[in-house]
């Protein structure tokens, strides 16, 4: 039986949320900062360590709903290693594509497991769910100590 990509997609949160990456605390993060999403009480705190420009370690902590919990570790994923100009351009992907007005066309081969995310547009009210962690990396990288959505 051959998989169609909206039911790849929802394993791919499905597994991410209950077997989340890099969930956990970060003593020595360089960068941090906390999320808040009223409309659905998702709070997350994500942790950045820096090594120049790169990020060497990245991780998070809180709890939501499975959206917010799939999407912070999809971005862990994702964004260590990069350097600040790189993390920079997958965080503004990521933002775009979920709030594109039309579906963009995507090269799964170079967006990978993100583009389980673009799902979420078919549901308005979930997309601040799904860019809670992509915000609070931009906010602890300016230096701030919290965001919301609202």
């Amino acid at each position: 039986m051959i998989m169609d990509l909206s039911d790849l997609y929802q394993e791919i949160i499905l597994d991410h949320n209950k077997h989340p990456r890099n969930a956990h605390d970060m003593s020595d993060a360089t960068h941090s900062a906390e999320g808040y999403n009223p409309l659905c009480g998702d709070e997350i705190k994500v942790y950045l360590k820096l090594e120049g420009d790169r990020v060497v370690d990245i991780s998070f902590k809180g709890e939501g709903c499975a959206i917010s919990k799939a999407s912070a570790s999809l971005m862990t994923e994702r964004l260590k290693g990069k350097t600040l100009a790189e993390l920079g351009k997958e965080s503004a992907f990521v933002l775009d594509l979920l709030s594109a007005e039309e579906e963009p066309e995507l090269d799964l081969g170079e967006v990978g497991d993100l583009a389980a995310l673009s799902g979420v547009r078919q549901f308005p009210a979930r997309i601040k769910c799904a860019t809670l962690a992509w915000h609070a990396v931009d906010a602890a990288l300016a230096g701030e100590d919290k965001i919301s959505t609202e």
